[in-house]
């Protein structure tokens, strides 16, 4: 991405897109009960309210009745359903690993079989995007949280502890491009969550090889433990690996989140906050719920004089219902630089 002169100024950058991860899968209820909804009416009431909040992106889990994080597709069926009822300005992004809460105590967090994941392709109704991981790779949640993070929750547990520092994400080549193939079949948007620039990588060779002809919407989540830190120096070298057509949000983790929320507002890119990534206000006095999460970045991007994108704004920002063709519309309008033709030599440029 270049920043010239005139980049940080508000009227020149996209209205701000608000995702909101307010189910928090790895939470119990008892962890937040004012704020963890566990009936499906309160689940679909909970988007109602991150939507009439401000933001436009609801980052979806379901949560069964004995308040576990849901590994059924019915259940999701239902609460999209619910939502889309409801709340049908929001893009509805479901999250690919399903629920990756352990299910009975002492056991490991882990995803889902790959079979079981592809068939996030055929909930019904279809969500907008389903965000997919590029590379297997280590997610230890809990390597960058400190002891008042977790104290009072149910993650300071040792065997849940445990659970969530030895996880591990597996998107090995063969089933993300198989994953991403089925989504595109049925309309569904792909949005890339990634840890690391070697994993933007890999994204482009695939977009170069034609077999990821889709818009490079994606976040950049910087939580450590086998992703990367949210320190200014991988977010200046992520945000310049990403070409001129991406369009990048920042997640972080607990107090990690605002401030690198508040970078994103003034670089123009876009934000995600929620439950899911942090429970607590700065100061670590009270809980915070998805809901306040969502009213201090629509005033702080007031503040910075950056409007906030509605439900159709949105839509147009992230390009949903957007394919192409072949690897060289898929580069180009991606903002790459296109495949060298047979015999060319040099470096390659799309021409005027």
């Amino acid at each position: 991405m270049n920043f010239f002169d005139g980049s940080l100024y508000p009227e020149n950058q996209q209205k701000l897109v608000i995702t909101a991860a307010p189910y928090g899968p790895e939470w119990v209820p008892s962890d937040f009960p004012e704020d963890i909804a566990v009936t499906m009416e309160a689940q679909i009431q909970k988007a109602v309210d991150c939507y009439n909040a401000g933001a436009t992106v609801l980052h979806v889990h379901a949560r069964e009745l004995d308040g576990k994080g849901s590994k059924r597709l019915s259940k999701f069926n239902e609460l999209l359903a619910g939502i889309r009822a409801r709340a049908p300005g929001l893009i509805l992004q479901v999250g690919g690993s399903i629920s990756f809460a352990p299910e009975t105590e002492g056991e490991v967090a882990k995803w889902l079989s790959d079979d079981t994941r592809h068939m996030l392709a055929e909930l019904r109704p279809a969500p907008d995007q389903v965000t997919i991981a590029i590379n297997t790779n280590q997610m230890n949640v809990v390597e960058q949280m400190c002891p008042a993070d977790l104290v009072g929750t149910s993650m300071a547990e040792p065997a849940a502890y445990r659970a969530y520092r030895e996880m591990t994400i597996p998107a090995g080549p063969e089933w993300v491009e198989e994953h991403i193939r089925r989504l595109s079949g049925r309309g569904i948007q792909t949005h890339f969550q990634l840890a690391t620039i070697s994993q933007l990588e890999t994204v482009e060779r695939m977009m170069r090889r034609g077999v990821c002809n889709v818009p490079l919407i994606l976040t950049w989540v910087a939580i450590g433990g086998g992703f990367e830190a949210p320190n200014i120096y991988n977010l200046a070298n992520f945000v310049r690996a990403c070409p001129d057509g991406a369009v990048l949000t920042l997640e972080a983790s607990m107090l990690n989140v605002l401030p690198l929320n508040m970078m994103a507002i003034a670089l123009g890119l876009h934000v995600r906050c929620g439950i899911e990534d942090n429970l607590w206000t700065q100061h670590r006095d009270r809980k915070m719920s998805t809901v306040e999460q969502i009213e201090q970045l629509v005033r702080l991007s007031g503040e910075f004089g950056r409007d906030v994108a509605n439900g159709e704004e949105a839509r147009e920002i992230y390009r949903i219902g957007t394919f192409y063709a072949d690897a060289d519309e898929t580069l180009a309008q991606n903002g790459f630089a296109p495949n060298r033709k047979p015999g060319q030599k040099g470096l390659t440029q799309h021409a005027a």
